[in-house]
């Protein structure tokens, strides 16, 4: 069944919408946002490299918000590095790449080796657990905790703010109601209040976590502002866990929809690296980014006019058959040439080195402590997001003891 676009319907199974948008008009003007949707993946691949669609929106946003009280909203969503032009996000990313290196993940791997454990341990031995609040949750929350440097029992506040925030993104534009504008700003000034104390810590103490390297990082006698630091921690927040979160998750679902795939990996884990590759192609957490047209272009044949908004759909180029053979089927030995879950070109994810480690941590222990996981046939409910897909619970039982 095709859902209508962007409906809540999408959130159970977006893909046949995908699907029907690239065979009949895949590049597709969308009247409700006011904006063009593009489902290829050579359309996709070209506009993430495109300097005429811009990815600066901030301001675009906060004249459709017609709102001036939202003014601190808008000036904090500006400066994250994943929605800044090439220029600003160039220097914002130079300052903090040096933390994401893939020697400095490599070197996280035996402490998230030891964290996926713990959380196996506390695991009931027979029984019914949550994956996603169990362990899909907490390994990358405590993750990125551990980088930036900050308190395990802050996360939970912390996410709560960062959800608020991140509403303006991942629901329909107009639909974004007064109440949950005021939301993210009513958070937004408590994540500045938050974070603008922990980074005066730092300048007064210097550790060696991500905070306190953000405070001091300098390049040529340039250094991040007050807001640029408070909205890249959050950033470094949002996406050091919940695309992780959601990776698992929706990978694990797949798994368990397909067992023979899941055998495969029993069988021979050294495919999971490849098979996180399938996960990431096959359901990923990000569907799309946007970019706004900073002049008049044509894409597909279509005339996109400046000011135009243009949904980039990471998710559908995934499944475009002219790239990926066979694109619904989920198979862990898939040789891959690129797939876009992380993006593509300038703004491609920081944080992707992280997060493949992280998920192959998990699903290696996982699948050796755990043998025989399975659904327990309750329904499954997606988060309200239509822009970072994933489960609000996945609920497993277990037929056997931890190994």
């Amino acid at each position: 069944m095709t859902a209508a676009l962007f409906s809540p319907e999408m959130l159970v199974d977006p893909y046949p919408t995908y699907a029907a948008l690239r065979r009949t008009d895949p590049v597709h003007w969308h009247e409700p946002f006011g904006a063009w949707v593009l489902t290829r993946y050579d359309d996709v691949v070209a506009a993430t490299q495109d300097p005429r669609l811009r990815s600066d929106r901030a301001g675009g946003m906060a004249e459709r918000a017609s709102c001036p009280e939202l003014q601190r909203l808008f000036e904090v969503i500006g400066a994250q590095m994943n929605i800044t032009d090439p220029a600003r996000h160039h220097r914002l990313r130079a300052l903090v790449a040096k933390v994401f290196t893939p020697r400095a993940v490599d070197n996280l791997r035996p402490a998230v080796e030891t964290l996926v454990n713990e959380l196996l341990d506390r695991l009931p031995e027979q029984g019914r657990f949550d994956v996603i609040a169990d362990v899909a949750f907490p390994l990358p929350a405590r993750v990125i905790a551990r980088l930036l440097g900050l308190e395990s029992g802050d996360l939970d506040q912390l996410k709560r703010w960062s959800d608020d925030f991140s509403t303006v993104f991942g629901t329909d534009p107009s639909a974004v109601t007064a109440d949950q504008y005021q939301r993210a700003l009513q958070s937004t000034h408590e994540l500045t209040a938050f974070f603008s104390a922990e980074f005066a810590k730092r300048r007064a103490t210097p550790g060696d976590d991500l905070l306190s390297l953000l405070v001091q990082a300098e390049i040529d006698g340039d250094r991040l502002s007050e807001t640029e630091l408070i909205a890249n921690a959050n950033l470094f927040l949002a996406a050091g866990h919940g695309t992780t979160t959601h990776l698992i998750g929706n990978g694990l679902l797949a798994l368990l929809h397909h067992p023979d795939q899941l055998q495969l990996l029993h069988d021979d884990p050294s495919l999971i690296p490849n098979a996180v590759e399938e996960f990431l192609r096959y359901d990923g957490t990000v569907q799309f980014m946007v970019r706004e047209a900073g002049e008049d272009l044509t894409i597909g044949g279509r005339s996109i006019r400046k000011g135009q908004l243009v949904y980039l759909m990471f998710a559908a180029a995934n499944h475009d058959p002219a790239r990926f053979p066979d694109p619904d089927r989920l198979d862990v030995r898939r040789r891959f040439d690129v797939h876009l879950a992380f993006g593509h070109g300038p703004h491609y994810c920081l944080g992707a080195a992280l997060a493949r480690m992280e998920a192959g941590v998990a699903f290696t222990a996982l699948l050796r402590r755990c043998p025989e996981l399975g659904l327990t046939g309750e329904p499954l409910a997606y988060q309200d997001n239509l822009e970072l897909r994933g489960l609000k619970a996945l609920p497993v039982a277990m037929d056997h003891r931890w190994a």
